[in-house]
């Protein structure tokens, strides 16, 4: 079926780079230019076209519906098919599809907005993983990444289950490599970096959760990290995964950057949706947790002949549990510590908060004494209040 576009706006938001790409992808190579501002292509089985070289022609959206018809006819596709391919032919195209077991289209109203956010969180958390992978981000602390979202635009939506698209921004390749390898991943721009590294975290992942479903999944899952996999992309693929049957997230590369492969996908199921949950609560369970106060008591100290700093061991308050908590204490803060234990008075030690494998860690930790003169409760209060 042959379906005519007129909208001249939406034509003139197709590129000249999307053109010129899809003219290539499709068989025709240049062959010389037209005029000062256009290139000839020439192929096989096809009639010479004129591909402009600027957006800013007064007749451009015209050139655009005729090269469209065009690439229609050569092709034997839908023109609406050929649009939407030049529309995504400048952007890396992220497709989230979630595949339910009615399969019209349609998806409760609820479930739609999680689909969305859910989606740009886990493009968000490939995008914050991208220059050095952690197992956990805070949410707009990376400027790089947040600039980035913001150029990110949603697609139109698509037939198939329930699809959102994200059209993620793709600078164009300036010199055609040699050869149909991948580019070395550091020397791409960050916006390629991005979704190259959303595959890499998402097939790291996928392998994360066959390995969880046979008792071996917190290595896997660590291991994982510096292919990109954080809490925030597994919170992100748990809550996307737990409203379908099946959830396929695939990358459609933008052709005015080739890559070797036209498409990655990954699938993942319902069943998949607990262990990344897990994953997130033992992410963010080690998190370090930065000014946070603790009552207590000092229950052990160490430090060796000459030195002055000490290694102390507090039994506080966290998480609504009595924990052992260890910390590395300068001369004064040791001090006080030794004074607290002497006199079997509680203390507040305030430092940044983390937790190695088992044991939980407090660095650049100061030590205050509560006094007879103070009362225990309040303090503990005090500490509570001030906790994040």
């Amino acid at each position: 079926m042959k379906v005519q576009i007129l909208d001249a706006e939406a034509l003139k938001a197709i590129s000249p780079a999307s053109l010129a790409a899809c003219a290539r992808g499709n068989g025709w190579r240049k062959n010389g230019t037209y005029g000062e501002h256009a290139d000839v292509y020439i192929g096989e089985n096809a009639p010479e076209i004129v591909v402009p070289r600027t957006d800013l022609l007064g007749d451009y959206a015209s050139v655009v519906s005729r090269l469209i018809d065009i690439f229609s006819e050569v092709t034997r596709r839908d023109s609406f098919v050929i649009y939407r391919e030049l529309a995504g032919a400048d952007h890396d195209v992220v497709r989230v599809r979630m595949i339910r077991a009615e399969e019209d289209g349609c998806i409760p109203i609820d479930e739609g907005i999680t689909l969305v956010s859910q989606s740009r969180e886990m493009l968000l958390a490939a995008a914050c993983a991208t220059r050095s992978p952690r197992p956990v981000y805070r949410a707009g602390a990376n400027r790089e990444a947040t600039e980035y979202m913001k150029r990110v635009r949603l697609g139109q939506t698509e037939h198939g289950s329930f699809v959102v698209a994200l059209m993620a921004p793709v600078p164009p390749i300036l010199q055609p490599a040699l050869d149909e390898s991948w580019t070395n991943y550091d020397e791409e721009p960050y916006e390629r970096q991005v979704t190259r590294r959303l595959v890499q975290a998402l097939e790291a992942s996928n392998e994360a959760v066959e390995q969880a479903h046979s008792g071996d999944g917190a290595r896997a899952f660590e291991r994982a990290v510096a292919s990109g996999v954080s809490a925030n992309l597994c919170g992100a693929v748990a809550r996307l995964t737990e409203h379908s049957r099946e959830l396929e997230i695939s990358v459609s590369w933008a052709k005015t950057r080739p890559t070797p492969e036209g498409q990655s996908s990954i699938r993942f199921s319902a069943s998949d949706a607990d262990a990344f949950k897990e994953a997130e609560r033992i992410f963010r369970s080690r998190e370090p947790r930065a000014g946070i106060p603790l009552f207590g008591i000092v229950y052990r100290l160490a430090r060796k002949k000459y030195e002055t700093e000490g290694q102390v061991t507090f039994r506080v308050d966290l998480d609504g549990k009595t924990q052992s908590v260890n910390s590395l204490l300068d001369q004064r803060n040791y001090s006080v510590a030794i004074h607290a234990h002497e006199k079997r008075n509680p203390v507040i030690v305030s430092g940044d908060l983390e937790r190695i494998k088992q044991r939980w860690r407090i660095t650049n930790a100061t030590v205050r004494e509560i006094t007879g003169d103070e009362d225990g409760e309040s303090a503990s209060s005090e500490a509570e209040s001030a906790a994040p």
